[in-house]
């Protein structure tokens, strides 16, 4: 067997918590949810997620919104997933249907990065999302 012959890695897995990430920053989110998740979802496009995560990019990065957030479209490089509920359990959900493979989380609720570490996922707080550059 050749090394040509050899199933490519999978990609590792981000999921962001997109309610938490945005609330993270007082840059008046509050008053346009879902314009502010849009920003994120552009940032992670444009950035990839974090630079000095745990494993080993590109990334396969969902972004799950909820609520006034909802009706975020998904675009080349990030898929856009509305919770239909709560959006713990969707992240959650996504780091439990994983697959075996390396699946970082990111959000600072105690709560689902317990949750989701229980499924075998790795967790990151908001600030590993680097800042658009200017």
């Amino acid at each position: 067997m050749s090394p040509d012959d050899l199933p490519l890695p999978l990609r590792p897995l981000l999921v962001v918590d997109g309610a938490n990430v945005v609330g993270s920053v007082p840059d008046g989110w509050w008053r346009d949810r879902r314009g502010a998740a849009e920003r994120l979802r552009d940032r992670l496009a444009l950035t990839g997620g974090p630079a000095d995560g745990p494993f080993a990019g590109p990334y396969e990065i969902v972004l799950v919104v909820e609520g006034r957030a909802r009706g975020v479209a998904s675009v080349p490089g990030v898929r856009v997933e509305e919770a239909p509920g709560s959006g713990d359990d969707l992240i959650a959900e996504l780091a439990r249907n994983a697959s075996g493979r390396p699946c970082l989380v990111v959000t600072a609720d105690r709560e689902l990065r317990r949750r989701v570490e229980e499924a075998g996922a790795r967790c990151t707080g908001p600030r590993s999302i680097p800042a658009a550059p200017r």
